[in-house]
């Protein structure tokens, strides 16, 4: 018997073949692009952290959708950052915010396109915490009504989706029933159901000026050493109403994203968080690395570890290396 009798590099001989037995493919219906939306008029500031990506006015939304759509990606995630902060964060659910002033240009310039508002207080707190502080501590219960309020202007705006990342508990039962009780029953919720307090999420903080004034986010975010909890948490939020589910961040925790897929039956979601982006950003600027192949990898090996959808700011440049890909 000749050896080897198993050859995998026989389909490794050319790319035809290669393409045709190709076990995980991307396409850029796979990717939803966050956006970070001002308040003012004409603005466009790149972020220093995050090269490539920017803070928009809600003038400047439309046009960045609309290139969005015609590159195929199917989804935006709006992120505001209000003209002021409160401690009670009340400009999240002001009617004439930046995200609900967004949604509705989007909507009304009748793009193919679905309009995701993440749902959270730390963009619209003067201490930067994702609830209402009390006697120094973040306190839950009390912080839920708010994140209803929220979810609910964004919907009366034209939201398809809403995304919660307080990671309060009870969130998901609050805002399922605040968009029940007004008339939304078909309304989706995409929950960030496993959130790690994450040392990858510094240049989001500057981009979304975020960052908390005081102590961290450690009591209400999940501690990185844990798997078990993680599947506790996305049960929990099923159970509650959510119809995806969302692993965050996303290149640390692939055996989450494994293992969440295997054993739940509803869209899986990953966030390939800001840090992750600046670092390719970074290695590629010194000639470290080959930005386009390395994105790409990435991009395969999340969907590859499970993730239906993948929340990246790579999503434009992979969506036009895709279509470089089919010529």
């Amino acid at each position: 018997m000749p050896f080897p009798i198993h050859r995998p590099r026989r389909l490794r001989r050319n790319e035809s073949l290669r393409r045709m037995v190709r076990e995980t493919s991307l396409t850029p219906a796979d990717f939803i692009l966050p956006l970070f939306v001002c308040a003012g008029y004409g603005v466009r500031r790149e972020i220093a952290s995050m090269p490539g990506c920017h803070q928009i006015s809600v003038d400047q939304v439309v046009g960045e959708c609309r290139e969005i759509a015609e590159l195929g990606v199917p989804a935006v995630l709006l992120f505001g950052l209000p003209e002021r902060k409160d401690e009670q964060g009340s400009q999240a659910s002001a009617e004439r915010g930046p995200v609900q002033e967004a949604v509705r240009a989007i909507k009304s310039a009748a793009l193919d396109l679905i309009v995701i508002t993440d749902v959270c207080l730390c963009e619209y707190t003067s201490h930067g915490h994702c609830g209402i502080v009390e006697g120094g501590d973040v306190v839950n219960d009390s912080t839920l009504d708010l994140l209803a309020r929220e979810a609910l202007s964004h919907v009366r705006a034209g939201a398809d989706i809403v995304a919660p990342s307080d990671m309060m508990d009870g969130r998901v039962q609050a805002i399922r029933g605040a968009l029940d009780g007004n008339g939304f029953d078909h309304i989706s919720i995409m929950s960030y159901a496993a959130k790690y307090c994450s040392g990858f999420y510094g240049p989001f903080r500057e981009a979304a000026d975020s960052a908390p004034q005081f102590g961290d986010r450690r009591s209400y975010q999940m501690d990185p050493a844990n798997g078990r909890e993680a599947l506790k948490e996305v049960a929990m939020d099923i159970e509650e109403g959510a119809d995806l589910v969302m692993i965050k961040p996303a290149l640390a925790y692939f055996d989450l994203i494994r293992q969440v897929r295997d054993r739940f039956v509803v869209p899986v979601v990953a966030y390939n968080v800001s840090g992750e982006y600046a670092m390719v950003k970074a290695a590629a600027r010194n000639g470290w690395l080959d930005e386009r192949r390395v994105v790409m990898e990435i991009l395969t090996g999340i969907k590859r570890a499970g993730a239906d959808l993948i929340i990246t700011y790579h999503a434009k440049d992979a969506a036009r290396w895709l279509g470089d890909d089919r010529k």
